[in-house]
């Protein structure tokens, strides 16, 4: 579970991180499939139990550059889950009312109650990243939203949320290939926008806005992971290894009756 956590006070250089699998996972590919779809059983199991015992919540934050994977992550990982105990947010450009109000308010609005396990396609931290990268705000601005950020998941934390952080890092050579994947494939050019060209062009800005983000950002109570996304079974199974053993730390059990049910007979 620790092998792609960051640690609080230890800041790294994404520059310096692989991207790829090859230094965690040494075994087949096939091996790996496998150990995933243990595992999703596994999780399956768990995630019903936390939603029968209605007591603890779970808040899963997916951020990663343009064709990082976080689509495929969310729709690998969350095949087969009781889709009554999960909710998806995907943050686009925020509308009308949502500026409006403070930057977290859109945010908070969707954090998962109890008995659920809420899943972030993009977050809050886009309030650091695009926003900065863009020049949408000053940087005194951005640049104070990371302890508004810090405190913001430490009063999750604190009223009972358990928060996991996935960083899915690719590097400009994966996501150039997976571009040219989908202009390959008309069914999905919808998922493709000549604006996402011009983002290409800022990758060291993204990587420098990501850099910041993480390590200003990983706390005791709500930690970074940076998970190699290169290969799409390697991220999946690195991000399924994660949830598994923190629900298992986590140990939601089922309710117990409050009435006698023994020696009910149904006729």
């Amino acid at each position: 579970m620790i092998t792609h956590r960051m640690e609080p006070g230890k800041p790294i250089k994404l520059t310096e991180l692989p991207t790829g699998s090859k230094e965690f996972y040494q075994g087949e590919r096939e091996t790996a499939v496998a150990e995933f779809e243990a595992l999703r059983e596994e999780f399956i199991e768990l995630q019903v139990r936390l939603y029968a015992e209605g007591r603890q919540k779970l808040l899963i934050i997916f951020q990663a550059i343009d064709a990082g994977g976080k689509d495929g992550a969310i729709r690998h990982v969350f095949k087969g889950v009781n889709p009554q105990g999960v909710s998806v947010h995907a943050f686009k450009v925020p509308s009308k009312l949502e500026l409006a109000h403070d930057y977290l308010w859109r945010v908070h609005q969707v954090v998962p109650p109890a008995s659920m396990i809420g899943v972030f396609n993009r977050s809050h931290y886009e309030d650091v990243l695009v926003v900065r990268v863009d020049n949408l705000v000053p940087e005194a601005v951005w640049r104070l939203r990371y302890h508004h950020i810090n405190e913001f998941e430490r009063l999750l934390h604190e009223t009972g949320t358990t928060i996991l952080k996935f960083f899915l890092h690719i590097s400009a050579a994966e996501q150039a290939k997976r571009f040219r994947e989908r202009l390959a494939d008309p069914s999905k050019y919808w998922k493709f926008a000549l604006e996402d060209l011009e983002k290409r062009k800022q990758w060291p800005a993204y990587m420098d806005a990501f850099e910041d983000m993480l390590n200003h950002c990983t706390t005791p109570w709500a930690p970074w992971y940076v998970i190699p996304a290169d290969q799409k079974w390697y991220r999946n199974l690195a991000v399924m290894r994660v949830i598994v053993q923190t629900l298992r730390q986590m140990n939601p059990q089922y309710p117990l009756s409050q009435e006698d049910l023994s020696g009910v007979v149904v006729v």
